[in-house]
C-alpha cells in the first residue's frame, strides 16, 4: 500500500465512504441553493456554506466523534463572520 492509499484509508475512517459523503454533500448544498438569499451572497460567503455541507456530511458519514468536523465548522463560520464584519 502506497503513501496516497494510507491517507484515503485513514480519511474514510474519519470522513466516512468518499460516494456517501459526497452524496450527502450535494443535497445539503442543493438544498441551500432553494432558499431566496442564496443567488445574492458573496462567494466568499456561498463558499464558506458549501465548505460546512461537506464537514456536515463527513461528520453524519464517518466518525461523528472526530472533534476536528466541529473545529472545521466553527472556523469557517468565523471567516465568513469576519468577512461580514469588514
Amino acid at each position: 500500500m502506497n503513501d496516497i492509499e494510507k491517507f484515503l484509508l485513514e480519511r474514510g475512517n474519519t470522513h466516512g465512504d468518499w460516494k456517501e459523503q459526497a452524496k450527502i454533500a450535494s443535497n445539503i448544498k442543493l438544498a441551500m441553493m432553494c432558499g431566496r438569499n442564496y443567488k445574492n451572497m458573496p462567494s466568499y460567503v456561498t463558499e464558506g456554506l458549501d465548505t460546512i455541507a461537506v464537514k456536515i456530511a463527513r461528520a453524519v458519514s464517518g466518525d461523528w466523534t472526530e472533534k476536528d468536523h466541529y473545529k472545521d465548522i466553527a472556523g469557517y463560520a468565523t471567516l465568513i463572520e469576519k468577512a461580514l464584519s469588514k
